[in-house]
C-alpha cells in the first residue's frame, strides 16, 4: 500500500468493453518486398551509381520497423549482386544512450547483425563536418564519409513533435541519424517549429557534398505493416519525400474517440515511437493531434527501449515498475539533444496498474465518477484492439469502423495489483 492507496479508493474502476478499430489491411508479403527491391535495383542508372569495388553505406535506425531486416539483408544482397561491398551504420542521433556501443545494442534487439545481414556494422559516434550552410554545421558519420556512396533508408511518417512539409523520413535520417548526437543536438538547437526548415537545409546540403546514390522510403498502415517502399534518387529526396508524407499521414492509425478521461497506455517505448508514444494517436501534445485525454497513466517501458522513457512527462501517473525499468543514462541524452526536458519528467509514482489508473482518474478536474470515459491501448502502434469504460459505448456506436466485440465485464487484477486482462 501506498502513501496515496487510501486517497484514490473512491475512484471505482468501471466495466470496459473490447472494441475493435478497422483499417485498411494492404500491406505487402514479404516475397513483394524481395521483389520491389530487386527489380529497382536492376535501374540502369542505378547500376551506374553503384561500381565494383566500392564500398556502400546502409542506414539502419533505431525504431521497430516493419519487415526491417528483411529489406536491409535484401538491399545488401543486391549492393553485392552489383559487385561492391556493403556495410551498415546506426544512424540514429543521441539513441543507445549517445554511444556507439548502445546504438549497437539497439540494432541488435532488432536482429539486425552482422551475421543476419552478412555484411559489417560499424558503430561510432564521431562526425566530420562536410560543409556547413546557414552557419550550420553539416556533421556525418565518420564510417558514412568514408563510403563511395550512401543508401539511406528510413519509415516516412507522421513527426510526433513538430509539423510541416519533412517530418520523419529521409530528410530526416540525412539530417539526425547521419548527424549523430551532434547533427541532431544542432538540428533541435532552435526547437521544433524550426525543424522542418533544418531538415530541409542540412539534408540537402548533404546531398549536394556527399554521394547519396538512394533514399528507401517504408510507408506504413495503421497495422504498422509495410505496405509501400519507395526508392527515390538521392537527388529527387527533397521534392518527392513531402508527396510521400501526405500519403503515409492519410494512411495512419487513430482513435475513432474524439476525448476521454483517461488515456492507459500499458507500454510506451522507443521501438513504438521516437517520442515513445505516437502523439499523433495519442495525443498530449503541444500540437492539436491525437485524442484529447484529461489523464494519462502508463504501466511499462518497453524492453526494446533498453531503459529509454522518452515520452514519460507526457503521462501524468505511472508505476513503479516503470520506475525500475528506467535508465537516466539511456534517456537523459535525448533530453540534451531535443534541447527539451518537458517530456523526460518522472509522472507521480504509485504502486501498480490498478492504482495507476485510479489515481488517474481521482487527478482528473471534470469526470463523472459514476461514469468515467476511460480507455486502454497496449501502446499507440497496436491500436486495432482497444478497451473502453462503458460510459463511451454509446458514443463508440455511432462510429462506423468500431465494432463491439464483448459485452462489459470487469477487469481483472493479479494479487499484486496488476492488469491481467488481455487486449
Amino acid at each position: 500500500m501506498s502513501g496515496i492507496t487510501k486517497l484514490v479508493e473512491h475512484a471505482k474502476i468501471p466495466r470496459f468493453v473490447k472494441v475493435r478499430q478497422y483499417f485498411p489491411h494492404n500491406e505487402l508479403a514479404e516475397e513483394q518486398i524481395v521483389r520491389l527491391i530487386k527489380e529497382n535495383f536492376r535501374r540502369p542508372e542505378l547500376k551506374e551509381r553503384i561500381k565494383e569495388g566500392q564500398r556502400i553505406c546502409i542506414t539502419a535506425g533505431s525504431r521497430g520497423l516493419s519487415n526491417i531486416v528483411l529489406i536491409l539483408r535484401e538491399l545488401v544482397n543486391q549492393v553485392k549482386a552489383l559487385g561492391a561491398q556493403p556495410f551498415i551504420i546506426p544512424a540514429m542521433g543521441s539513441h543507445g544512450g549517445a554511444t556507439a556501443e548502445g546504438q549497437l545494442d539497439i540494432l541488435a534487439s532488432y536482429h539486425i547483425t552482422e551475421a543476419s545481414m552478412g555484411c559489417p556494422i560499424y558503430s561510432s559516434m564521431e562526425t566530420v563536418v562536410v560543409s556547413q550552410v546557414n552557419g550550420l554545421a553539416v556533421n556525418l558519420d565518420k564510417y558514412a564519409d568514408e563510403a563511395d556512396g550512401i543508401i539511406v533508408v528510413n519509415r516516412i511518417k507522421a513527426h510526433t513533435g513538430f509539423k510541416g512539409v519533412y517530418e520523419s523520413g529521409l530528410m530526416k535520417m540525412i539530417t539526425i541519424g547521419l548527424g549523430k548526437q551532434k547533427g541532431a543536438y544542432l538540428a533541435h538547437s532552435a526547437g521544433d517549429d524550426n525543424m522542418p526548415e533544418r531538415l530541409f537545409l542540412i539534408g540537402s546540403e548533404m546531398i549536394k557534398k556527399r554521394n547519396i546514390i538512394l533514399g528507401v522510403g517504408l510507408l506504413e498502415n495503421a497495422f504498422d505493416q509495410t505496405y509501400k517502399i519507395a526508392f527515390l534518387p538521392g537527388g529527387q529526396i527533397p521534392e518527392e519525400e513531402p508527396k510521400l508524407l501526405l500519403e503515409a499521414k492519410a494512411a495512419m492509425g487513430r482513435i475513432f474517440l474524439d476525448a476521454c478521461d483517461v488515456l492507459v497506455l500499458q507500454k510506451i517505448g522507443k521501438n513504438y515511437s521516437g517520442g515513445g508514444m505516437d502523439t499523433n494517436v495519442v495525443g498530449r501534445s503541444r500540437l492539436p493531434i491525437g485524442i484529447k485525454s484529461e489523464r494519462m497513466a502508463i504501466f511499462e517501458l518497453s524492453a526494446e527501449s533498453h531503459g529509454n522513457a522518452t515520452g514519460m512527462g507526457r503521462a501524468d501517473v505511472a508505476t513503479r515498475k516503470f520506475l525500475s525499468q528506467l535508465s537516466f543514462d539511456a534517456t537523459y541524452p535525448n533530453a540534451v539533444t531535443d534541447h527539451d526536458s518537458s517530456t523526460y519528467k518522472i509522472p507521480l509514482i504509485v504502486d501498480n496498474e490498478r492504482e495507476a489508473m485510479q489515481t488517474a482518474m481521482a487527478i482528473c478536474l471534470n469526470i463523472d465518477y459514476e461514469n468515467p470515459r476511460i480507455i486502454i491501448l497496449k501502446n499507440s502502434l497496436e491500436i486495432e484492439d482497444i478497451l473502453i469504460s462503458e460510459a463511451l459505448v454509446p458514443e463508440a456506436k455511432l462510429q462506423e469502423n468500431l465494432t463491439m466485440m464483448s459485452q462489459p465485464f470487469d477487469l481483472e487484477f493479479d494479487d499484486e495489483g496488476n492488469l491481467c486482462t488481455m487486449l
